[in-house]
């Protein structure tokens, strides 16, 4: 377990958007990736690291959907990626390397949570084939760029890695399909996923963080029936937000726009995050991230498991 795993007092917090975190920080010269980058707040991230002067490179599964949220911002560009599919993770990353740039921000924003049982691949499992496969084979299939540019690498995740640790005996959900405990251990995987990318890339200059960007209702909402959120009590029967804490998109996009960018991390990684600061270790109900999570050992051997499945290790 990580001893950083400590608030480092950033004075930010909860409320702060994406531009308060940018604040006087010129990412002119920067290239950045944004996987999801055209949604919800992907979309916010986009324009905020564009705002503050970078290019932002942004794979989309829907290039037109893209290319229509994105119209009117400067300094964008749209290519094509599904991460649920190996070879369109492949072809991609196959034309950015041939382009001979280097990356100095990777975001993986792109997710879908509590899907209907879909089978991606070669039969994985599609919340953890997209969310952690997809990602850990593009960031490996990059990783010459992000060497290159001492990138830092953000992995979108969520207090729901509550929900479940890694599933070693029955990682596909053979034994029966649970969508809220396959989005916990897909959420699970995108920290431990950073834990391990920093214990291996640091000496190359790359750092990677994983965060809880708070409670934002956006289309990863999209699988989810309406009565199911009126009942959690995250919406009223008209859909508007309700519960506690929620965010904007603005505000949800801070927390991996100040893990791509601040100053206040440099020499840190392998870190969880939430609400613009590294977050406590916690067991109980308390904000934070549960010690699975950041666990070393589960990291490498997730790493090691993952490189097996997909056939792609930049360290192997």
């Amino acid at each position: 377990m990580s001893n950083s795993q400590h608030k480092i007092g950033s004075g930010f917090g909860h409320d702060s958007t994406a531009d308060e975190v940018l604040a006087g920080i010129d990412l002119s010269g920067k290239l950045a990736v944004v996987t999801g980058g055209y949604s919800g707040i992907g979309l916010e991230t986009t324009r905020a690291l564009a705002k503050a002067g970078a290019h932002v490179v942004v794979p989309a599964r829907r290039r037109e959907v893209a290319e229509e949220a994105l119209s009117g911002i400067s300094g964008v560009e749209i290519d094509e990626l599904d991460l649920g599919d190996q070879d369109s993770v492949r072809s991609f990353a196959e034309r950015f390397l041939a382009s001979g740039r280097t990356i100095d921000l990777q975001i993986n924003s792109a997710g879908i949570m509590a899907s209907p049982e879909t089978r991606v691949g070669p039969g994985w499992e599609a919340q953890f084939g997209t969310n952690h496969l997809g990602h850990f084979a593009l960031v490996n299939r990059l990783w010459p760029a992000l060497a290159d540019g001492g990138a830092r690498v953000v992995s979108v995740s969520s207090t729901g890695h509550r929900r479940s640790d890694i599933r070693w005996d029955d990682l596909e959900f053979r034994q029966g399909y649970d969508k809220w405990a396959a989005y916990g251990q897909a959420k699970t995987a995108n920290v431990l996923f950073a834990v391990q990318l920093d214990a291996l890339g640091k000496d190359s200059g790359v750092r990677a963080f994983a965060l809880h960007p708070g409670g934002i209702l956006t289309p990863l909402q999209r699988h989810l029936p309406r009565a199911e959120m009126v009942a959690a009590g995250w919406i009223d029967e008209q859909g508007n937000p309700i519960g506690p804490g929620f965010k904007t998109p603005e505000q949800g996009a801070s927390t991996q726009v100040w893990a791509a960018t601040s100053p206040q991390l440099d020499g840190l990684g392998g870190v969880f995050c939430e609400d613009c600061e590294i977050a406590e270790v916690s067991t109980d109900d308390a904000p934070g991230v549960r010690p699975y999570a950041i666990d070393p050992a589960s990291a490498s051997r997730l790493w090691t498991l993952s490189a097996e499945l997909t056939g792609v290790n930049a360290f192997g």
